[in-house]
């Protein structure tokens, strides 16, 4: 498609009716009766044409029903083709090919014969600049509707604001404009490039057929494990037919990068994400593109960042890391795995007890009280007026799941199951972060053992770095509090956005691609979900 075959689409048209439609000036041998029928068959097409689309329909009545596309001057040409050439490349972004759309709406164009076809396509070229703002800034799709773990609100965008911006700008610079700003963004779109040409090149070679490579070892595996290192860019070319220092530091290196352990060996782990082919890191990264555009673009100047697939949680200060932290995320269960939302921290609790949920009371604790009254003790059972029940006088084996009348609560100490401090963000998920007893469990490659909520391998000094910013001596602050022993809320005098995601491909400041296990499995859906809207992936498999 050319400049020319956009902008050249009214045959047909009388010059003087064209400008008449539009509004513009109209020839002097027409009647001013002539100019209002026009004028009126336009704006009765524009407003018919935008019927369910509150957006489009709201930006004609605000501009009073002036054309922004349909017009035979420069600024509506350049407009129409920018938005033709946009709508031609969404698959840049990882979104469905809309050629077929634009091929229509040229057709259209160049079916115009009367004023109301004028009107129709004018809508028409509105609608599609509302939907590719819509997919490009929220997402195709709608995370609740995928997975019931996928609880994250999209932000909106205003259509109507965005008709308005290319009327009132440079129609390329304002559409490029909409592309997300994230950095996040920029790197994952630089990586699908990359990924697309590899592809097309024959992808990374033999898989390797090995169950465990290491140090010393010889063979083809060792041949193929060192030449899809080398296509990968984790390996010199080398012709070394031994597993010898050089790979098992490209091991090493893949290792760090995919969220392994690094000890250099080629387990069965390790060798299962070295044979994953060109093809699933692209869906991957079309994945995280997706996510990252389901996050509101004002993430917060400082904010927290949990990705759930990489067991981390970090403090995020103009874009760079400042802290960070390994974590465990919930069981991979219906009932336990981690939501994903974004929410606001606004205070923390030293010394907190443990208020159990009522899930785990009556799953849990319940049926170990009917055995034996004296059962978990560590727990204090309280009644509605918050007073302590006596075990022994108790008779639990009458109440249900659904009758139990009674609260359970944890007080603080070193074994409370919350550890020694918590971070709250009230919210209906009862989902928080906070300390733990388990510290053993911080060494595990795959941490996913929690009820739901986030817990923190180094809670204290995640507590110092937010206290940082609202006293002078953190550290000396917050363990005055904790040797006192009582449990106390301590306000954050600024609340600090909190963004708990799950994303199995993120481009690391030095702009390299790193990928992680979709340990809930729901990448799997989303990227089902993106198959039934049309996304596609090259033609070339590798």
């Amino acid at each position: 498609m050319t400049r020319a075959t956009a902008g050249s689409f009214l045959p047909g048209i009388k010059a003087g009716l064209f400008a008449l439609a539009l509004g513009g000036l109209a020839a002097g041998a027409v009647s001013s009766s002539a100019q209002a029928e026009v004028s009126a068959a336009f704006r009765q097409a524009v407003a018919e044409a935008a019927y369910g689309s509150d957006a489009v329909a709201e930006f004609y009545r605000s501009n009073g029903y002036q054309a922004i596309w349909t017009g035979q001057d420069e600024a509506s040409r350049q407009r129409r083709n920018a938005l033709l050439a946009a709508l031609g490349d969404t698959q840049a972004h990882g979104l469905p090919d809309r050629s077929a759309e634009v091929s229509a709406l040229i057709e259209q164009m160049r079916g115009v014969r009367t004023t109301r076809d004028i009107g129709n396509v004018e809508a028409a070229l509105s609608r599609a600049l509302v939907q590719y703002a819509t997919d490009l800034q929220t997402g195709l799709l709608v995370p609740s509707q995928i997975d019931d773990g996928m609880v994250r609100k999209k932000h909106t965008v205003d259509g109507a604001s965005i008709l308005a911006g290319i009327r009132d700008t440079q129609p390329y610079a304002y559409l490029r404009s909409l592309v997300p700003a994230s950095q996040q963004y920029r790197g994952l779109m630089r990586e699908k490039l990359r990924l697309e040409q590899v592809m097309a090149a024959g992808g990374w070679g033999p898989s390797v057929n090995a169950k465990k490579l290491e140090r010393g070892d010889q063979g083809p595996a060792v041949i193929a494990l060192r030449n899809r290192l080398m296509l990968m860019g984790y390996l010199q070319r080398s012709a070394a037919r031994t597993y010898d220092a050089a790979l098992e530091k490209a091991v090493q290196s893949f290792q760090s990068d995919h969220g392994l352990e690094t000890d250099g060996v080629a387990g069965a782990g390790t060798i299962d994400e070295i044979n994953k082919p060109v093809s699933a890191r692209l869906k991957s990264i079309i994945i995280a593109m997706e996510r990252e555009r389901w996050l509101t673009p004002e993430r917060g100047e400082r904010h927290i960042l949990v990705n759930q697939t990489d067991f981390t949680a970090k403090i995020v200060d103009n874009g760079d890391v400042t802290f960070e932290t390994r974590s465990v995320i919930g069981k991979n269960t219906h009932d336990r795995r981690s939501p994903e939302f974004s929410d606001e921290m606004e205070h923390m609790v030293i010394n907190p007890s443990w208020y159990v949920p009522r899930s785990i009371i009556t799953k849990e604790y319940l049926p170990k009280l009917k055995n034996n009254p004296n059962a978990v003790g560590h727990i204090q059972i309280t009644d509605r007026r918050g007073r302590v029940v006596n075990r022994g006088s108790a008779d639990f084996s009458q109440y249900t799941a659904r009758n139990f009348p009674f609260s359970m609560r944890q007080p603080p100490s070193r074994s409370n199951a919350l550890g020694l401090v918590k971070f709250m963000f009230p919210n209906k998920y009862n989902i928080y972060l906070h300390d733990t007893p388990q510290k053993s469990l911080f060494a595990r490659e795959v941490r996913a053992f929690s009820h739901g909520c986030i817990r923190l391998a180094q809670p204290f000094e995640f507590a110092y770095a937010l206290l940082a910013k609202q006293t002078e001596n953190p550290k000396d602050f917050f363990h005055r509090i904790l040797n006192s022993g009582k449990e106390t809320k301590v306000e954050l005098e600024t609340k600090v956005p909190v963004h708990i995601i799950y994303r199995t491909a993120v481009v690391s400041g030095k702009g390299r691609a790193e990928f992680r296990r979709d340990v809930y499995g729901r990448d799997a859906k989303v990227w089902a979900a993106l198959e039934r809207a049309g996304v596609v992936l090259p033609s070339v498999q590798g």
